[in-house]
């Protein structure tokens, strides 16, 4: 499949498809995106809505397992050779890798290999929890050094559950002696990095105090206090073709009660339809906020 001139890939854990399925399709209206990257699902299989996203002109691989974790792709390019789990076999739920969950999907998409995953949260640093976190992750590395080569176009997007720096925290002083900033994690995302990845968002945005999830408690988003955790990891021919690169926090406002993530978005190639993310006119409210 040829790689198209221009593609919008964005990504988002939208923390239940079936609470958040008519503010996925206000967001797919509002950005069109080419490919959606989904994670945490929260369905079955036999529950995920096809039709729904046919009616807007997508197809959708899903993976999922019920009431937790599940990821997909949603595509109105293609597509093709969809691969889940690393493409090993099924495993045991109680496996330490945590490979019994369903957390990885791959295809082919408008000529771009395309992964989305949800990797575990790890709760606490030495639990059984964090350490199988590790693991899932070294089953990525692994997989995108078999799979991903550097010279071809691939993304790997999602929850990563990990903010690479501390630029991707609110506060490194709190943050720091918890998961999500431990140096085994931030490991992992360099093992990627250094198999030729490239964190997309940052192409275009050095700046800081710019998040991806906000915890729903003690007004966390609206005083800004987050974590850039959601990521889309570009291969070179992709990265030096990024355009434009948001982080959509209008859709982490408003009702029905949004997702405690916001949607990451890419433009390869050409921008995508215009879209405002709203962070210039919060600044000032953050600001303020702060104060008080």
């Amino acid at each position: 499949m040829t790689l198209r001139s221009r593609m919008r890939i964005a990504t988002w854990n939208v923390n239940s498809l079936p609470a958040r399925l008519d503010k996925v399709r206000w967001w797919i209206d509002r950005a069109a995106p080419d490919v959606l990257l989904l994670q945490e699902t929260k369905l079955a299989d036999d529950k995920a809505p096809h039709d729904a996203l046919g009616e807007l002109g997508y197809t959708l691989a899903h993976h999922g397992e019920g009431r937790w974790n599940g990821v997909a792709i949603a595509s109105r390019v293609g597509l093709d050779d969809v691969q889940t789990n690393f493409g090993l076999p099924p495993a045991p739920a109680d496996d330490p890798a945590l490979l019994g969950e369903a957390r990885m999907i791959a295809a082919t998409a408008g000529g771009v290999r395309v992964a989305s995953v949800y990797v575990p949260n790890g709760r606490s640093l030495g639990s059984a929890h964090y350490e199988a976190k590790l693991a899932w992750l070294d089953h990525l590395v692994g997989w995108a050094r078999r799979t991903c080569d550097p010279a071809a176009p691939a993304v790997i997007g999602g929850d990563f559950n990990v903010a690479p720096g501390d630029l991707d925290v609110w506060d490194p002083a709190a943050c720091h002696g918890g998961t999500h900033v431990s140096g085994a994690e931030r490991e992992r995302i360099a093992q990627l990095e250094a198999h030729g990845l490239v964190d997309a968002y940052r192409l275009r945005h050095p700046e800081g105090e710019r998040y991806s999830w906000w915890d729903y408690r003690a007004g966390m988003f609206h005083k800004n206090y987050g974590m850039r955790i959601d990521l889309l990891l570009v291969t070179r021919p992709l990265a030096e073709r990024v355009v434009f690169a948001e982080i959509d926090r209008v859709a982490r406002k408003g009702k029905p009660t949004p997702s405690d993530h916001a949607p990451v978005v890419v433009d390869i190639g050409e921008p995508g339809v215009p879209l405002d993310a709203g962070w210039a006119d919060a600044d000032a409210r953050i600001a303020a906020r702060r104060r008080r």
